[in-house]
């Protein structure tokens, strides 16, 4: 009978089970098909057919201007308000604020990935809006926070479809960036595929996309994040070599720690779509406004981690010193206090 019972209860409960996977999957479905319709609702891109203005990259002089310019997604909500500056050819432009500020959408508008709802940002006195898409594209070469890598050789995804490049140029910018001793180690050194069996940490392929910029050698720079996912020495690394290729370029660089930035000519404060301050590092710390406030607070936070640390070091070496003067040494005690330490 028992047995009968829970064959029965199995026979009525697996259709609902059923229903409610259905139920799920239709849910599902029916985001998707919303995601699907919005984008087939998307306006076309204009036909770009009839501008023939363009800027060569080798004559470029590389000044940029961003006059009043206003954007928003969405036309009843801006997320850029009367967004003016200037920047030199040559000069290193740094643009910081929290998260939300409109940071990484200052620089996709200037790639003109966006289309502006009020003004113009123009390149050595020509507006972007009356050049083809991509003919402001070949102007810049961009690095993103996120990396991206395709299943090819190291060389060709360096290189990246460049035509022309010699192995000497492939071999200076990974030297430049610190990867040539690395990837001359491999078992196939610059012929190596890329693929789920290569083992390379997520600094390093940050620096093969920076190799890769390197290559392009574009007019105008941009740099989102990109020293994100490197470590102290690596990013020193890599701050010098960026000097040295941003030389007499304009370069544009987004970043969240101000001790990577502290040299640029122009820093741009956002908050909120605005820019509320500007000046070179020693002249907003002397302000003592937002961007002293960013600076500090997160030395603020690495003097209190390293305060924290030590108390706990201490901790361990007291708790060691007496259970051993007592003849007594608990070792699981101190395992976890120097597992937590370490953790820090």
């Amino acid at each position: 009978m028992i047995v009968a019972f829970i064959l029965y209860v199995r026979l009525f409960t697996n259709p609902l089970s059923q229903i409610v996977q259905a139920a799920t999957s239709l849910q599902s479905a029916a985001a998707a098909g919303q995601r699907v319709f919005e984008f087939l609702e998307e306006d076309e891109l204009s036909d770009e057919a009839g501008k023939s203005v363009a800027l060569r990259p080798d004559t470029v002089c590389d000044n940029v201007e961003f006059c009043h310019v206003s954007f928003g997604y969405n036309p009843s909500k801006l997320v850029i308000r009367d967004f003016s500056a200037y920047a030199k050819a040559g000069q290193k432009v740094a643009i910081v604020g929290p998260t939300g500020a409109g940071k990484t959408t200052l620089v996709n508008l200037l790639m003109r990935f966006y289309e502006l709802n009020g003004d113009e940002i123009r390149i050595d006195g020509v507006s972007i809006a009356d050049m083809p898409r991509e003919a402001v594209h070949d102007l810049f070469c961009m690095v993103f926070q996120d990396t991206w890598l395709f299943e090819d050789t190291i060389r060709e995804n360096i290189v990246y479809g460049k035509e022309g490049v010699t192995d000497e140029q492939v071999f200076a910018a990974c030297r430049a960036v610190g990867l040539d001793h690395f990837i001359r180690t491999l078992p196939e050194g610059y012929h190596t595929i890329l693929n789920d069996r290569a083992n390379l940490s997520a600094g390093q392929k940050q620096l093969l996309t920076i190799a890769r910029a390197m290559i392009e050698n574009a007019s105008l720079l941009i740099l989102d994040e990109a020293t994100s996912s490197v470590d102290a020495r690596t990013e020193a690394l890599v701050q010098a070599a960026m000097d040295r290729l941003t030389k007499g370029r304009t370069f544009f660089v987004i970043a969240h720690r101000l001790s990577t930035i502290k040299n640029a000519d122009l820093i741009l404060v956002m908050k909120d779509g605005d820019i509320i301050e500007n000046g070179n590092h020693e002249e907003l710390l002397s302000k003592n406004g937002f961007y002293a406030q960013l600076y500090n607070s997160q030395f603020d936070i690495v003097f209190n981690f390293l305060y924290f640390q030590s108390l706990i070091s201490a901790y361990a070496v007291s708790i060691e010193s007496l259970f051993r003067r007592n003849g007594v040494f608990i070792l699981v005690i101190l395992s976890n206090v120097e597992l937590y330490n370490a953790s820090g």
